[in-house]
């Protein structure tokens, strides 16, 4: 069964790169809707089961599903479903950081090792703070053996591991690289970033998103699940390609990727989280400016210079410069987007089934491209 259902509202998707020089926001014209549809039509595939695109902003506003959201039963993708929104994760965390920085509780030039004693090596040289948050820290990656086997995934679906079980096995080697010296993207900084903010705060992760960012911002539809594996309802199901037979994953525990991926949420509460960012509601403009810095530092593995600012991703989609960030979990991918000026802002959220070798489904380099286009104007 394919459908594709298109409507009027609110935010889209990114997650490709183009070497087109950067246009104004404000030249944009309306989203093109055939565009859009396209991107996501024919849905499902082999590949992917079902998608949701959520465009709004100045510029105009489009959203539109395909795909069925439960292989069995057929029914449609819900445009206001809740999905595992993945290392999108991460930006929230940022916040929560940058705003212990402007309270005064968090000095982000300060080591790592001042806040959480005896967490890290002692042979490790001292981490500032900031460098978790863009990724300069040097930290090892989560070394969790079985973590991308198929079979391991679905034999320890259940399982709670706490944060420091997780950072541990990142910490069993030695660091990458000096502090502040390249760009490497990990799991671990943001894991030990999140056990920052509970140790200061003396309050839960989940508690700190509630306080700092969900209730402030009205975002009722977004949350940390901790150990419970459940998605509600409305949501697509998740599925992961197991021998060429579709197997359920949506239930899983999501105590693993934690402060740097486990948060749940919906493509209407991701466009206003990102917009009341870029609004200055949630950080003073002391730290916003942290928001859009990337570091003049090359990337750890050699494959050009840095893409990360503390908290967020840029991007440049046929010459749109956006920042955001991507987010995946098995069965899940999705992601969030904005220029600046919020003229665009793009969230999205498909169902694959397989692994892409660059980590991004195609769907979701077509619906970037797409979302990233506009109307002539008028």
């Amino acid at each position: 069964m394919k459908r594709v259902i298109v409507t009027a509202a609110v935010v889209a998707v990114a997650a490709a790169f183009t070497s087109v020089p950067a246009a104004a926001a404000s030249d944009l014209g309306k989203p093109d809707p055939a565009a859009l549809s396209a991107a996501i039509a024919g849905l499902p595939d082999k590949e992917t089961t079902g998608a949701l695109v959520r465009v709004t902003g100045d510029s105009g506003s489009w959203s539109g599903t395909s795909g069925v959201s439960d292989v069995r039963t057929h029914a449609p993708v819900r445009p206001d479903g809740f999905f595992r929104i993945g290392s999108t994760t991460k930006v929230y965390t940022a916040v929560m950081v940058l705003q212990l920085a402007q309270e005064h509780r968090i000095d982000l030039e300060q080591p790592v090792q001042r806040y959480l004693p005896g967490v890290l090596p002692a042979d490790y040289p001292p981490v500032p703070v900031r460098t978790l948050l863009d990724h300069t820290s040097g930290l090892p990656s989560v070394d969790i053996p079985g973590l991308y086997d198929p079979e391991w995934i679905l034999a320890h679906r259940y399982e709670h591991w706490s944060p420091r079980q997780v950072v541990d096995t990142a910490l069993r080697h030695p660091i990458d690289f000096r502090p502040g010296t390249a760009q490497k993207y990990t799991n671990t900084a943001y894991v030990t970033a999140g056990m920052l903010v509970e140790t200061v705060t003396g309050q839960s992760y989940a508690r700190n998103l509630r306080d700092r960012i969900t209730v402030p911002l009205g975002l009722w539809r977004t949350y940390y699940p901790e150990d419970d594996p459940r998605l509600p309802n409305p949501a697509a199901r998740g599925y992961l390609d197991v021998d060429g037979k579709l197997v359920d994953v949506t239930e899983m525990n999501q105590s693993i990727p934690g402060a740097a991926g486990a948060i749940i949420s919906t493509a209407e509460d991701l466009g206003e989280f990102i917009t009341g960012l870029f609004q200055g509601r949630l950080i003073g403009p002391a730290m916003m400016p942290r928001l859009f810095a990337v570091p003049q530092v090359p990337m750890f593995d050699g494959s050009g210079p840095a893409s990360y600012s503390q908290g967020l991703m840029k991007l440049e989609l046929n010459g749109i410069t956006v920042w955001g960030k991507t987010g995946s979990r098995y069965g899940y991918a999705s992601g969030i987007f904005a220029t600046q000026n919020l003229s665009r802002v793009v969230a999205y959220s498909v169902n694959p089934t397989v692994k892409s070798p660059d980590g991004q489904p195609l769907i979701v380099r077509k619906i970037a491209d797409a979302a990233s286009r506009s109307l002539p104007k008028e």
